[in-house]
C-alpha cells in the first residue's frame, strides 16, 4: 500500500520565503533521453533549481535503451489507477545527477512499463513513424506521477509539465486529485514549442482514464480529436513559454497553430522566459572537443578551429590563406527551421549564398528525408557548400568554434539555443527576427549589435541579410571584431532563467489559492 503525506500540523514558512518542492514531468532529459533541445533544457533547470536550495526532482519514462544497470530500483510495482479502466502496473527507478554541488544531486526517477515504454524510440519507430499508442504511452507518464509522490511520502508544492507529452498532468491534477494530498499542489506548464501538441484520434480518448464529459469540459477536444497541449494550457495553474518574445508571438493567428484564441483566454497566466544555456558544456575556454582553446581576449583557438572545419570538410587548401567568410549550420533539416527557404531548387538560397557571395558553408544535422537529400546533393556537387547528414557532438562544438558567421533562418523558434552557442563562440549569429532569436541577437545596426536580423523567413530576406554580413566581413573587420567581442561577453545563464520560474512557481501557488476559494465560494452559493 502507497502511504499518503502525513498531516504535518507544524506551522509553515510563508511560501515566500520557503524552498519550494517541485516534480518535473518530462519526456526527455539528458543523459538519458534526447530528441531535441527540450532534454537540455529540462536537465538544466532542474539541476539550476536544486542548486539553488530547492527539492527538485524528474519524471521519465525508462524507454528500452536506458539501462537499468545503471540506475537504483525503488520498487517491485505499484499500481497506477485509470478509472473504470483499471490500473497499469509500473516499476520504479532512480538515478542521481551531478548538479556541480557534491550534496545536492538532482534525483531522476523513470516509470518501467515495458509494453508502453521499452522500446529503443522516444516517440517514433525508424521505420513506421510515430508510435499508434502515444497517447496511453505519455499518459501513463504523468498519471504515473502522483503515485510515485505516494511511493516517495513527498507531496510537491509543484508539478512542472514539460510540453504536450506531460500536459496531461495538469488535467489530473485538477480533475482528480484536487483533495486530498495534493489538495495544494499548482501546475505549471511549459510550452517549449507549439508546433507540437500531442494530438491523438477520438478513440483514444478512454486511454486516458477519464470521465467522458471531461473530453469537452477539460477542453481536449480538438476538431474532434484529442488534444494533449491544449487541455494542458487550459488547466494548468501556469503557463510558462521559453522567451517572451514567443509568448506574445503564439496568441497571433499565424503563430498559434490554432490555439492562439486559447493562449489570449489565458494571457493573465501567461510568462515568457527566455532558457539559459549550460557553460559547463558550452565553453571556448574550457572546451574538450576543441584543441585550443579561446577567450573574446584571445582568438587565435578559434582561428584554428576554422581550419580544422575547413580541413574536415575538405575545402581547397589554397583558398584558406584568403580568409574567406565560413558559415556554419547545426540544426534539424525540417521545415520550421527554414530548409524550404535555404534548399528549394526554385530559390537556391544556400547555393547562390557561397556561389555568389563568395562564402564557404558547412553544416551538420538530420530530419526529413527531403532535405537531407537536398543537403547531400548540393554538397556532392559544390565544392564550397559540405553537409554531414547526421548528428555528432564533437562536430557541432567544432562547427560553433570554427564558423564566422551562424545562420538561423527558422520560420519560427520559441527560444533557440544555438544563436547562444554562437554568441559565446564569436560566430556571429544570422538569425531569423523571431520569437527567441530577436529576444537574444541584437542587429548589428542597432548600438550594440550582436549579429544580423533576417526580417523575414523568405528566400530573398535571407540572402540580403547574408550579404549585409559578408559585406561587412570584407569591408568592416573592425566593426566584425566588435560586433563579436559584444556576443562573446554575452550570458545566458540558467541561474537568471531559474529565477524567472521560480517567480512563475510562486504565481501558479497563488493562482491555485484562488482559484480553490472561487470553487469553494461558488459551491456554497450553489448549496444554499
Amino acid at each position: 500500500m502507497i502511504a499518503a503525506r502525513p498531516n504535518n500540523c507544524q506551522r509553515r514558512k510563508p511560501i515566500k520565503e520557503q524552498p519550494l518542492r517541485i516534480l518535473m514531468i518530462s519526456s526527455e532529459s539528458v543523459p538519458f533521453a534526447k530528441a531535441g533541445g527540450l532534454a537540455d533544457a529540462v536537465s538544466a533547470l532542474a539541476a539550476t533549481l536544486r542548486r539553488q536550495g530547492h527539492d527538485v526532482r524528474v519524471l521519465l519514462p525508462r524507454y528500452g535503451h536506458i539501462n537499468t544497470s545503471i540506475l537504483q530500483k525503488r520498487t517491485e510495482t505499484i499500481p497506477v489507477p485509470f478509472g473504470e479502466h483499471g490500473e497499469h502496473w509500473v516499476g520504479m527507478y532512480q538515478a542521481l545527477l551531478d548538479t556541480g554541488v557534491p550534496d545536492r544531486p538532482l534525483p531522476v526517477y523513470f516509470v518501467d512499463h515495458a509494453g508502453l515504454f521499452g522500446r529503443s524510440g522516444i516517440y517514433t519507430d525508424p521505420n513506421n513513424g510515430d508510435y499508434p499508442d502515444n497517447c496511453a504511452r505519455f499518459a501513463l507518464l504523468s498519471r504515473s506521477a502522483f503515485q510515485l509522490c505516494r511511493l516517495l511520502d513527498w507531496i510537491p508544492d509543484i508539478l512542472h509539465a514539460h510540453d504536450w507529452p506531460a500536459a496531461p498532468g495538469a488535467v489530473y491534477l485538477r480533475h482528480l486529485e484536487n483533495t486530498g494530498p495534493f489538495a495544494d499542489t499548482a501546475s505549471v506548464l511549459t510550452i517549449h514549442n507549439l508546433g507540437y501538441q500531442g494530438v491523438f484520434p477520438r478513440h483514444d480518448y478512454p486511454q486516458l482514464g477519464l470521465a467522458p464529459e471531461l473530453y469537452e469540459e477539460a477542453e481536449f477536444e480538438f476538431f474532434g480529436q484529442v488534444n494533449f497541449l491544449k487541455a494542458g494550457i487550459y488547466n494548468a495553474d501556469m503557463l510558462v513559454t521559453v522567451s517572451p518574445g514567443y509568448a506574445q508571438e503564439i496568441q497571433r493567428p499565424e503563430f498559434g497553430f490554432e490555439l492562439d484564441g486559447l493562449l489570449r483566454q489565458r494571457s493573465d497566466r501567461l510568462l515568457g522566459v527566455l532558457n539559459g544555456i549550460d557553460e559547463r558544456l558550452w565553453d571556448p575556454e574550457a572546451d574538450p572537443y576543441l584543441s585550443h582553446p579561446f577567450s573574446a581576449e584571445d582568438l587565435r583557438g578559434k582561428h584554428i578551429a576554422k581550419r580544422e572545419v575547413w580541413d574536415w570538410a575538405g575545402f581547397p587548401e589554397e583558398e584558406f590563406a584568403a580568409n574567406p567568410p565560413l558559415i556554419g549550420l547545426v540544426t534539424r533539416l525540417v521545415h520550421q527551421k527554414g530548409m524550404a527557404e535555404l534548399f528549394h531548387p526554385e530559390h537556391r538560397t544556400l547555393e547562390r549564398i557561397v556561389d555568389e557571395l563568395g562564402a564557404y558553408c558547412v553544416l551538420i544535422g538530420n530530419g526529413e528525408p527531403y532535405f537531407e537529400q537536398a543537403a547531400q546533393e548540393l554538397s556532392d556537387r559544390n565544392p564550397r557548400f559540405f553537409a554531414k547528414v547526421g548528428f555528432e557532438d564533437r562536430w557541432a562544438h567544432r562547427i560553433e568554434a570554427g564558423s564566422d558567421f551562424f545562420l538561423m533562418a527558422s520560420r519560427y523558434e520559441p527560444c533557440g539555443l544555438n544563436q547562444m552557442y554562437s554568441l559565446r563562440y564569436g560566430s556571429i549569429p544570422i538569425v531569423t527576427r523571431t520569437g527567441g532569436l530577436a529576444d537574444s541577437v541584437q542587429d548589428a545596426e542597432e548600438h550594440n549589435g550582436t549579429g544580423f536580423l533576417i526580417e523575414h523567413p523568405e528566400p530573398i530576406a535571407i540572402r540580403n541579410a547574408v550579404e549585409r554580413a559578408v559585406r561587412c566581413y570584407h569591408d568592416e573587420p573592425e566593426r566584425i571584431e566588435s560586433i563579436r567581442g559584444r556576443g562573446m561577453r554575452l550570458r545566458f545563464q540558467w541561474e537568471a532563467s531559474a529565477l524567472e520560474y521560480v517567480r512563475a512557481y510562486r504565481m501558479a501557488l497563488e493562482h491555485r489559492r484562488s482559484d480553490r476559494i472561487a470553487d469553494t465560494t461558488t459551491s456554497e452559493q450553489v448549496a444554499g
